[in-house]
């Protein structure tokens, strides 16, 4: 039997600092005094899954170099917050479907890709819901989801949900977007494949300095990421995003989050809709 009890792990002060300064450093997320419980608990995980009995020797394994190949994915997995719905906030989507499409693209939609990013798309409920609404205006389109956290990608890939989370998701699309599993003991839907193959995932972490995405986008979702960030990492976040986003091209971001006093190329067209000019 062993003699510790790794839920009961501590956290000190000096490692907290530690952490925290490295997940701020390479990932932009802020991690306050008051957020120490929450790592020490999300990580404690971590400590049970690897038989490791204090924070002293997580950390000295997750910074070696057997621990930064193996498991700083996972300690980024573990820090990092996944809240996402279908069709949340609706209003962005609404947009889009009241959007004149022909001028937006420069004629016939019909003879050019809409190309779309979803760049913290979590589980992939985002990238899904605006899949469902440009298959629903009969667009030629393409959506790029990115996120941090190999977790949740894989997750998104799958495209399997709850049923009870897709709920959200009016009862037309659920028709035509989601199947059923066969046994209807098992309560989950999946992801048609039509709208699977128009999502390409991609790990990704906004912090770097370079994003590896090919062409310009003409719709790029940040949504409910920047609450993460100060304001000098949001400012940088979103001049990087505005370089893959063409001249006329619209950016969204999360309905708690403003871009007001960053200097970008960008023109708000309503609360959270900007465009790029």
């Amino acid at each position: 039997m062993l003699s510790y009890n790794y839920t009961t792990a501590s956290l000190s002060q000096r490692e907290f600092e530690l952490l925290s300064s490295y997940i701020y450093q390479n990932y932009g997320i802020k991690m306050p005094q008051v957020k120490k419980t929450l790592l020490q608990c999300r990580l404690q995980k971590r400590l049970r899954a690897l038989n490791i009995e204090s924070f002293e020797q997580y950390i000295e394994y997750v910074f070696s170099r057997e621990g930064m190949e193996k498991e700083l994915q996972h300690m980024t997995d573990v820090v990092t917050t996944n809240k996402t719905d279908f069709f949340r906030e609706p209003a962005h989507f609404d947009f889009l479907k009241n959007l004149d499409w022909t001028e937006f693209m420069g004629g016939d939609p019909a003879h050019r890709t809409v190309k779309a990013w979803s760049s913290a798309c979590s589980s992939g409920e985002e990238p899904y819901t605006l899949a469902m609404v440009l298959q629903e205006l009969k667009l030629q389109y393409q959506i790029l989801a990115t996120d941090l956290s190999t977790e949740v990608l894989q997750k998104a890939a799958t495209a399997v949900y709850a049923a009870d989370k897709t709920m959200p998701v009016p009862i037309a699309y659920k028709q035509k977007y989601l199947l059923k599993h066969k046994d209807p003991k098992n309560p989950i839907m999946r992801i048609v494949p039509d709208l699977r193959k128009k999502v390409n995932f991609q790990h990704m972490n906004l912090m770097d300095d370079y994003y590896d995405v090919q062409g310009k986008f003409d719709l790029i979702f940040c949504r409910n990421v920047l609450i993460y960030f100060d304001r000098k990492t949001q400012e940088s976040v979103i001049r990087k995003l505005c370089s893959h986003l063409r001249e006329g091209g619209y950016l969204f971001i999360g309905h708690s989050e403003s871009l007001n006093d960053l200097h970008l190329p960008l023109t708000q067209v309503k609360s959270t809709i900007f465009k790029k000019v």
